[in-house]
């Protein structure tokens, strides 16, 4: 096929963004290609707020064909959280078609080299990133993210994750050369010479498995560090998130096709109700590469299972807060406060266990009892949602009936320090909008560990009481190593302290943040410098983004001549 972007073009035109992409995740420090503002957007050909709204109502209730071979039927059935039907249909695929022409098209995707790879990964970007403010409203109405939320996470966070996992996947594959000539002396005899040749090749078809609250944040890293790396991606979106993934695919086929490359290397599976295809594609031999992020269950599921492919999984954790001291209580309290309402929890990262000793703990506002803390992070939440708009701009929406029945359950587990309200939504009057429930819970009691030693994914958080700071470092220990954890925090001005929850951390693999009380919060990670996950504990197996995140996706296969 002609191509009417040529590799040098794209070469010329995104060469100098991969070099940057490269010097930040060298040096880990701030940077970002992707403005976080919406009023950044609607100039060079990007979409502002008016115009990208257009395009999404212009969405709803229509057809997303997207070209692919295979299509037996059209699916769909998203109800957005905010109880508006999107009446969107996609493609459904007969895999026996569509799998064998996703793999024709490798060859040359293989043969293009490292560097045409990774650009034709940054013009889909480039044109993801125009169209921000469309896809802003795709993710909310399939994730329940409040409209700010959805645009940064799901627009320019989850766009810096790809572009993030196409550097790492550049690096890894021209770490060794292209070609060698090999001279080895012999002494008196002539040398031994061979010139030898190293191609990276991929793996084979990379399946994405995505989530339903964040899927583009999520589903970039894979979907991009295999595509990059040589692979056909085909792309599953959760049945209640198909909106964002399939728009992406929609581009990305574009995209290949201009630059000369075959469409079929990018395509969608989505899935009538109740069809359950995941496990169905995640053990045909054609998939060599699975990411997935959910539940434990599934996740255990894909890894016992999936044995012919490279699986990397997100999974659930109990992230964990330790509280022994702090010099500035209020900022402690607002900072904790923020991050158990962002997004009614429903982050991987959220905390959910606050360990705090039942003798209490040293502030700048004095000593402060175990039962005080409880009280006034309740009041702080409490202040911080106290205006519904400013609580409705937080919260979003529950995302599904799970969250919410987990939620009512909370209550029963102990005594509550803050109770969950309900809170109207004017412009979604359907929408069902919850404050976070915070339950104090004995960390000596047998049916209390129960509760705080399960996931409790959602605006539920517990105030744990224990003993001592030892207890509740070793409590933090068991925690990360029985259940996992996505992100660690910790409270305090003792060094001896912070330096033993920080070997904890060490040891167990978990990532930690100390003390923080500004406008930074440890659910939060940024592209480029943070590792979200570490792959070293339960809660997930692979870290984004990292070497290890992208160098299995493909195998360097040798040719040796004779010089």
């Amino acid at each position: 096929m002609a191509a009417e972007l040529t590799a040098h073009e794209l070469i010329a035109k995104h060469r100098p963004t991969l070099d940057q992409a490269l010097e930040a995740i060298r040096t880990r420090a701030y940077w970002s290609p992707h403005p976080e503002h919406p009023k950044a957007y609607g100039e060079h050909g990007s979409l502002d707020a008016a115009a990208g709204k257009a395009a999404f109502d212009a969405l709803l209730g229509s057809r997303i064909d997207l070209g692919q071979p295979g299509t037996d039927d059209w699916v769909g059935g998203e109800v957005s959280p905010y109880d508006i039907e999107l009446g969107v249909t996609y493609p459904h695929a007969d895999v026996d078609v569509l799998l064998p022409a996703m793999k024709a098209g490798q060859r040359a995707w293989r043969d293009a080299g490292a560097e045409t790879r990774a650009v034709v990964c940054l013009e889909i970007l480039k044109r993801i990133s125009d169209r921000t403010h469309e896809f802003a409203h795709a993710v909310m109405h399939t994730s329940g993210q409040a409209f700010m939320m959805a645009f940064q996470a799901g627009g320019p966070h989850a766009q810096d994750r790809g572009l993030e996992a196409v550097a790492y996947a550049y690096v890894e594959q021209v770490r060794t050369p292209e070609t060698a000539e090999w001279t080895k002396p012999q002494g008196k005899r002539d040398p031994l010479a061979l010139t030898k040749r190293f191609t990276p090749v991929p793996r084979g078809i990379g399946l994405v498995i995505g989530c339903n609250t964040f899927p583009t944040w999520n589903g970039y890293p894979g979907l991009f560090a295999s595509l990059a790396t040589g692979n056909a991606v085909l792309v599953k979106p959760h049945p209640r998130a198909v909106l964002p993934l399939a728009l992406t695919v929609q581009v990305a086929r574009q995209v290949l096709t201009e630059a000369g490359f075959d469409p079929n290397l990018v395509a969608l599976a989505a899935e009538r109700p109740g069809e359950g295809i995941a496990k169905t594609l995640a053990t045909r031999p054609e998939i060599r590469i699975i990411d997935y992020t959910g539940s434990t269950s599934f996740g255990d599921w894909l890894e016992a299972n999936a044995r012919q492919a490279q699986v990397y999984t997100e999974k659930a954790g109990v992230n964990t807060v330790v509280v022994e001291s702090t010099d500035n209580y209020k900022g402690m309290l607002s900072n904790l406060a923020f991050s158990l309402s962002l997004y009614s929890g429903q982050m991987c990262t959220t905390p959910q266990n606050l360990l705090v000793p039942r003798d209490g703990i040293r502030t700048d506002e004095g000593p402060k009892t175990f039962d005080e803390v409880a009280a006034d992070l309740a009041r702080a939440v409490d202040g911080l949602l106290g205006d519904d708009a400013r609580a409705n701009a937080l919260l979003g929406a529950i995302v599904n009936p799970d969250v919410k029945a987990r939620l009512e359950a909370a209550a029963g587990l102990g005594e509550v320090a803050l109770a969950s309200r309900e809170i109207s939504n004017p412009e979604f009057p359907g929408a069902v909008v919850r404050t976070p429930v915070i339950v104090k819970l004995d960390g000596a009691k047998p049916d209390d560990e129960a509760a705080y030693m399960s996931e409790c994914f959602g605006p539920v958080s517990f105030a744990v009481a224990v003993d001592s700071v030892t207890d509740a470092v070793e409590l933090l220990r068991r925690t990360v190593r029985d259940k996992g954890a996505m992100t660690v925090g910790a409270y305090t001005t003792d060094q001896d302290v912070a330096q033993a929850v920080e070997e904890v951390c060490l040891e167990e693999a978990a990532q930690l943040s100390l003390n923080l009380i500004g406008g930074v919060y440890v659910n939060q990670t940024a592209a480029f410098s943070d590792f979200h996950g570490s792959g070293g504990n339960p809660a997930a197996n692979a870290a984004l983004t990292d070497g290890a995140f992208v160098a299995n996706r493909f195998r360097v296969v040798e040719v040796r001549r004779e010089a």
